[in-house]
Order: C-alpha cells, then structure tokens, then sequence
C-alpha cells in the first residue's frame, strides 16, 4: 500500500503555489497563468499551437514536424480541463475521436499517434503516453463538468481506453508489461521510455478505471516509481529517452542518451510530489537533475549521455528543458531550486517552428508551479 501523505495535494486538496513562495506576486502569477493560455490558444501567429477545424472540431498542431499527434492531443485536452475550458476540450477530444481512434486491426481501441491537420493518418499505430494522458484529461472532465452523449461520455470513454490498454484483444499488444506493470514505448516493445511513467495518474486509475483493474493500476504506481528511481542515473539523475525494464539506456535507433522525451522525468517527479509525496527518493533526483543543469545555460543545452557527457548536438527543446527543471523544484531540496523556477519566470514562451512541444511542456510547469494543475476529483 501506498503510505499516506497528508500534506500533499491528493489528500489536503492545497496545492502550493512555488511561484509565490518565492517572492512573485499574486498579480503578475495570475497574468503569467492566462497570458500563457493566451499564448498557446490564441491568435499570435508566432506562438499558438491550437487550430480550429470546422464547427466543433480542433487540434494542437506540431509545428516542427506539420502534424497532428496524440501527445498533443492529450495535452491540449488536460490543458483545456485545467484552465476550466471546455468547449476547447470537446473540440480536441471530437477531432482525436474521429480521426485518431482506430475501430479495426493489431491497435483496435488504441489512437493513431501522427495524423495531418485535416485528420489523414500517418500511422496506424499508437504512442502509449497519449493513452494515459487522454483517459486521465477524460476522467477529469468528467468530474469537473458532468457527462454528457456520447463521445463526450467522458468517464466511460477513460474507462475503455484503460480497459483496452490492458486488454487488447491482440496477445502482445498490450499498453503495459501485465508481468512487471511497466509502460512500454510502443505496445510491440517490451522497453520503456522512462518519461511515459506517470505514477500519479496510475493512483487516481486505480480509484476509478474498471474495478477489476483497479489493483493493477496501484501497483503501477509502485512499479513507476522504482522504475524512475532505477532508471535516473544516481549522480546526474539524468534518464535515457528509451531504457530496458531494468533502468538501463537502450540505445535503439540512439535513443538511449538524455534528450527530448527525457526532460519529461523531471517534470513527472515534480507533479507526482506535488499531488503524492509519497516517495523521497524522488527529491534526491530532482536535487542531481538540478545540480547538473546548475551551471549551463539555455543556449548551452546539449544532447547529453546519462552519465553527463555533452554531445555536440544541441537541444531541439531548451525552453521544455528548462521549464522540467523548474517543475523538479517542487520535489528539490538543494539550493538550484529557486534559481529553477526564476529561470522559467524570466523566460517567455516560444517562437518559431520547434514552439509546440516547448511550449507544451511550458505551459504545464506554469500551472503546476501556480498550484493551478489539479486533481480534479468526483
């Protein structure tokens, strides 16, 4: 069983608001939360990411590759609930279930993970963290706003999605490993990307996924928790885009170095402390990461391998990088923290071609830092 903290978010229902504690005032916090939104769901061409598609459809664009991916999708939607938007919400959540959903074939249930802005897939396959990202935006739209007809049925769409991730009619093509209850990178994989392990979102399936499932979820949680223990190199504590279910990098197609996905860790660990406290080894990674990052800047960002040597290759995403590292400030303890979160306040959201997952990534840290990033409870 999971020990009980209860002066996290989860149980006391306070979230803390970093920003503030740090000096910035509630005017300019409130101003960084909306212009942020304004920013990514606006107009200025330089910076949204968001689109409309007909009367009741919408999608967040990937605007360094032109196209339509269920990481976005997802995250637009947990973006939409957090900010109390709803009709933003059924847009995206209308556009990914009639394009993305696939009702045929090895990934029948799962949701294609590249389509073209007008809903032309690219792929027939899945990404697993579009998966656990849309059934939990789902389940919190359902407790925020009510369901309605279907598809915006929201809590029984989540509930199907995480029944299908665990029990797809295809043997193998599982979301997860139903032995170690590890996520994989692709359901026909048996590795991991340490950045899909969400052990905060496992906790609340494991309260409202279907009840024969719900002991699987808890256990989830425990697994993801060692897993990015295991995985976050114990000096650096950085993590390989692509690990072995033993923590180690694979380096398939040389992914098995920190870059893009990797920055996610931080983050993760930032927002399960922040909602679970439950797991104090967490801080001392959020520590190393700090430390590590301390006395580089954003233009100095490279490619690194886990055990910290920098590659030539610089960071596609320096502003994601450095907004996970801000986020790690919730768990941290060591003395980077507060130069972390200022770092993110002195730094506006992205421009240019490579500003969709940058900003993606942004726009979470601002909410959780705010302690606007909420578990939306029944």
């Amino acid at each position: 069983m999971t020990t009980v903290n209860k002066q996290a978010a989860y149980e006391s229902n306070q979230y803390r608001n970093v920003f503030a504690e740090y000096g910035y005032t509630e005017e300019a916090i409130n101003e960084r939360v909306q212009s942020t939104w304004d920013a990514l769901f606006g107009e200025d061409e330089a910076t949204k990411i968001y689109y409309e598609l007909g009367d009741d459809k919408g999608y967040l664009l990937d605007t360094g590759n032109n196209d339509v991916r269920s990481e976005g999708m997802s995250y637009g939607m947990m973006m939409a609930v957090q900010y109390n938007q709803q009709h933003i919400f059924d847009r995206l959540w209308n556009w990914t279930f009639n394009y993305m959903y696939m009702t045929e074939g090895l990934h029948q249930g799962y949701f294609a993970w590249s389509c073209q802005p007008d809903g032309t897939r690219n792929a027939q396959g899945p990404a697993p963290d579009g998966e656990e990202f849309f059934a939990m935006a789902l389940f919190f739209a359902s407790h925020r706003w009510g369901d309605r007809e279907a598809p915006y049925n929201y809590s029984e769409q989540a509930r199907n999605i995480l029944h299908t991730c665990l029990h797809q009619q295809q043997p193998g093509f599982t979301m997860w490993n139903l032995e170690n209850k590890l996520i994989k990178f692709v359901p026909e994989v048996e590795f991991s990307d340490p950045s899909y392990h969400l052990p905060h979102f496992y906790e609340l399936f494991a309260l409202w996924a279907n009840e024969e499932d719900r002991v699987f979820w808890k256990e989830a949680a425990r697994a993801s928790r060692d897993y990015i223990h295991i995985s976050s190199h114990p000096v650096t504590g950085l993590a390989a885009e692509y690990a072995f279910y033993d923590g180690t990098p694979n380096h398939i197609r040389g992914y098995g170095h920190f870059f893009s996905d990797s920055y996610r860790v931080a983050a993760n660990i930032g927002l399960d402390y922040l909602w679970y406290g439950v797991d104090e080894r967490q801080v001392d990674i959020a520590n190393r990461i700090q430390a590590f990052f301390a006395n580089k800047t954003p233009d100095d960002y490279r490619r690194y391998s886990i055990e910290g040597k920098a590659f030539e290759e610089k960071s596609l995403h320096p502003v994601g990088l450095l907004a996970t590292n801000a986020v790690a400030s919730i768990a941290a303890s060591g003395e980077h923290a507060k130069a972390a979160v200022e770092l993110l306040w002195n730094t506006p959201v992205r421009t240019g071609d490579r500003r969709y997952y940058d900003n993606c990534i942004y726009i979470f840290a601002i909410l959780a830092l705010s302690g606007n990033y909420r578990i939306w409870k029944p």
